[in-house]
């Protein structure tokens, strides 16, 4: 008899419900702001660099840029970003974080940081730095490989 493909030690299957489990904790720590961890990412992103455009900002989030339009159009729906036409190329859409917008997501980083803590709870200091070294090394050697994420 064959046997079925074992799921519980294929690392991509494991990768994938680390995923899973990340992104219902941050839906948890942040439930009260209704924002996914992609929307904070782009929040982020924004703060640290204000004025990009939506292509530039979708690859430094790594997120796919054609889809990346409907969830800035929600963070724009609530006020917290503003999308303006370059003045040099009126195709091109520049983004800037609101005031609104930055207090938010301020707010937010504690959410993160307990999305973190309770992801990683179960692994002590050294595991913790470990695995997160190893995951880095994997996206790092297969950067831009990949398909990005979705919303």
């Amino acid at each position: 008899m064959v046997k079925s493909f074992d799921f519980g030690k294929a690392p991509a299957h494991l990768i994938r419900r680390t995923h899973q489990v990340a992104v219902s904790i941050f839906m948890e720590e942040a439930a009260d702001f209704g924002v996914t961890p992609v929307q904070f990412a782009i929040l982020n992103a924004l703060m640290d660099d204000p004025g990009q455009d939506q292509v530039t900002l979708a690859a430094r989030v790594a997120f796919d840029a054609a889809t990346s339009g409907s969830v800035i159009s929600r963070l724009e729906a609530k006020g917290w970003i503003l999308r303006e036409p370059d003045e040099h190329d009126r195709r091109r859409k520049r983004l800037w974080i609101t005031t609104q917008g930055q207090v938010v997501a301020q707010q937010m980083k504690r959410a993160a940081g307990k999305t973190q803590q309770r992801l990683l709870g179960p692994l002590s200091v050294d595991e913790r730095e470990q695995l997160t070294q190893l995951l880095a090394k994997l996206v790092a050697a297969h950067e831009g490989r990949a398909p990005l994420g979705e919303a």
